[in-house]
């Protein structure tokens, strides 16, 4: 298949599925924008991150003080926030997707129901509508499936640092 066909395949499956596919199209943008971010935040930016607070740690004359305990948990709740920066917003993304979908659906069965009205309810018609109508549906649980796996094994490797992080900074 070309690159002519391929383009042709998906404007005739946004124009079958409606409105509602541009939107999320849009929201796939958006939260593979953001999966690409965190990966590429965790892979490159995140050692020179943790590499400076652990400096930081190092550079202190005493660590087994109240101060340098509590400036620990501090070091350590400012890497988990770089960490998890944007998860939430991938979540709720994630979540939207479907219901995006549904919404096409609905959308789509509003007018199998004038496609009856108009018809009498011709069945080919009424297929047509309806096949029409679910596009939306299952382009918003591909993107939200797909989604939740990224989301899910970025929340476990930013976890996983930051228990490896919390472990470097040893008292004494």
């Amino acid at each position: 298949m070309n690159l002519h066909v391929i383009t042709a395949v998906v404007v005739h499956i946004f124009t079958l599925g409606g409105p509602v596919m541009w939107v999320l199209l849009l929201v796939c943008f958006v939260l593979w924008l953001l999966i690409a971010e965190r990966l590429w935040f965790l892979r490159l930016s995140y050692p020179a991150v943790r590499d400076q607070h652990l400096q930081q740690w190092q550079d202190l004359p005493e660590r087994t003080t109240w101060r340098a305990r509590a400036r620990r948990r501090e070091m350590v709740c400012e890497v988990r926030l770089a960490l998890t920066a944007w998860l939430s917003t991938l979540r709720m993304l994630i979540a939207i997707c479907p219901l995006l979908g549904l919404l096409g659906t609905v959308t789509g069965m509003i007018n199998v129901f004038e496609i009856i009205t108009l018809t009498g309810g011709e069945s080919q018609a009424l297929a047509n509508g309806i096949y029409r109508a679910t596009i939306p549906t299952m382009s918003g649980l591909v993107i939200s499936l797909s989604g939740q796996y990224f989301s899910s094994r970025l929340r476990h490797l930013a976890h996983r640092e930051q228990q490896r992080f919390a472990d470097l900074l040893v008292h004494g």
